[in-house]
């Protein structure tokens, strides 16, 4: 070989080892990692959001169950009530439909009475927690539809219902 070749095949050697050194000794500046941490998980203001309706175990809960012909709401619906009163609260626009509902037992007139009767109890219990009554409706679906068609007592339990259901999130 030509001694200004060898030269050049030298030369293009160091240039490449040294750029190769570079690469490899220039370190990430922490600041830049610290800048994508904050931007994928951003600081939350405590506020529920509409992706929290799916995503939020207490806010999927949508069903408050009733003892027979009672409308009092039991112990273990109150952290429910708290969990959707709050998001009422953070939500102004936000509003609800309580659909009452009972077993088939009854008079349908006693029954569409008695579901009003335990949409109201949900209702109350809502704004005893800091939801607004403009932005709950109350209907009474009584015993028109049930989830349950079988004549025992647990089918009938889980007819005895209040669903809370989002017309505006």
């Amino acid at each position: 070989m030509n001694k200004t070749v060898r030269i050049a095949l030298v030369a293009l050697l160091c240039v490449g080892a040294a750029a190769c050194q570079k690469k490899q000794v220039k370190p990430q500046p922490p600041m830049a990692e610290e800048q994508t941490t904050q931007t994928q998980a951003p600081t939350s203001d405590g506020k529920y959001g509409p992706q929290d309706l799916d995503t939020d175990a207490c806010l999927r809960q949508r069903v408050v169950y009733f003892d027979f012909d009672k409308t009092e709401i039991k112990p273990e619906f109150q952290q429910i009530m708290a969990c959707h009163a709050k998001y009422l609260q953070d939500r102004p626009m936000s509003h609800i439909r309580l659909e009452g509902n009972t077993d088939e037992r009854g008079t349908r007139e006693y029954n569409l009475g008695l579901g009003e009767r335990r949409g109201n109890a949900v209702s109350s219990a809502l704004q005893a927690a800091g939801g607004s009554a403009s932005q709950l409706e109350v209907i009474s679906y009584g015993k028109e539809k049930p989830v349950c068609r079988e004549h025992n007592e647990d089918c009938w339990g889980k007819n005895r219902r209040v669903e809370i259901v989002y017309t505006a999130q």
